[in-house]
């Protein structure tokens, strides 16, 4: 059995604390200004300390209020869209997408808009994360998208989302007018990408050209890196995929395109559950993301 106060007495308390006013609190859960006095009280006396400060006007959470209420609010936040979801209409699904956060962040996210408009009976319920979810145990998640590998059981299905272009990307502003490539790449600050699967080491190996000794700067994300290489920090060694816009609207550019070795990486990989294989939900947006991604469904 859960040790927990009352909920209403921790819906009075959040209001209140979020709202910073009694009577302001009283109004949106429409209750008198007394009755949630003296439920904040009885929540006080619950834990024995004080949770608000009063003060003339107003009142200011303590610090032990302050860690409740922003507790509260996250709580209040999936309860919330946990009770939206069940009243959904009765044909709608709900599509849990566990996700590489720059993938989220740099392709899938400006994409999802088209899927929801061709979809429109699927509600999306995305949550990102840097490692790769374990499908067999986290049966919350429907599909997930990871980077760099994922989890191979053979309980999941594992579908990489194509080969993607690796390359040294950089400001422009940072690229002379008469320029060779192989010499100011030696010159230029590079910025490491911590989880890519390929590294600057490697990238220098393949082009022999000797790796200039120096400290490089280095971030956990890829899109952390791109937008560093956009400032003008230096060169960025990741996936074109992620920097399609980036590219496109001129903010970066590969440098040295024609001059240096390509290379080609599975980065990304689609994975569901084999027994859902053909769950409509997960059919439908695994279909429209290999589409999406130009390529062709392999399962």
């Amino acid at each position: 059995m859960r040790r927990l106060p009352n909920f209403v007495l921790l819906r009075a308390f959040e209001a209140t604390a979020r709202l910073k006013n009694f009577t302001r609190a009283a109004e949106e859960l429409h209750l008198t200004q007394s009755a949630i006095s003296h439920q904040v009280k009885e929540l006080e006396d619950y834990f024995g300390r004080k949770l608000l400060v009063r003060r003339n006007r107003t009142v200011e959470a303590t610090a032990e209020g302050l860690r409740l209420q922003q507790s509260l609010v996250r709580v209040f936040d999936v309860i919330e869209a946990a009770c939206n979801e069940v009243t959904l209409a009765p044909t709608s699904q709900v599509l849990a997408l566990h996700c590489a956060p720059s993938f989220a962040a740099k392709w899938l996210g400006p994409r999802l808009p088209e899927f929801m408009r061709e979809n429109p009976d699927i509600t999306i319920r995305l949550s990102s994360g840097a490692e790769p979810v374990d499908l067999t145990r986290d049966r919350e998640v429907d599909v997930a998208i990871s980077y760099g590998h994922a989890v191979e059981k053979s309980a999941i299905v594992t579908l990489p989302m194509g080969e993607e272009r690796i390359a040294p990307m950089c400001s422009p502003a940072l690229i002379p007018p008469v320029c060779q490539p192989r010499e100011l790449i030696r010159r230029l600050t590079l910025i490491d990408s911590q989880l890519s699967s390929i590294t600057w080491p490697n990238w220098f190996d393949h082009n022999r050209i000797a790796i200039p000794n120096c400290a490089r700067p280095s971030f956990d994300r890829a899109a952390l890196v791109l937008s560093a290489a956009v400032d003008g920090m230096g060169v960025a060694l990741e996936t074109t995929r992620l920097a399609e816009r980036e590219l496109s609207r001129g903010d970066l550019v590969i440098l040295g395109d024609n001059e240096f070795v390509q290379l080609y990486r599975e980065t990304h990989f689609l994975s569901y559950r084999r027994d859902e294989c053909e769950v409509d939900k997960v059919k439908r947006f695994r279909r429209w993301l290999f589409k999406a991604a130009g390529l062709s469904e392999t399962s």
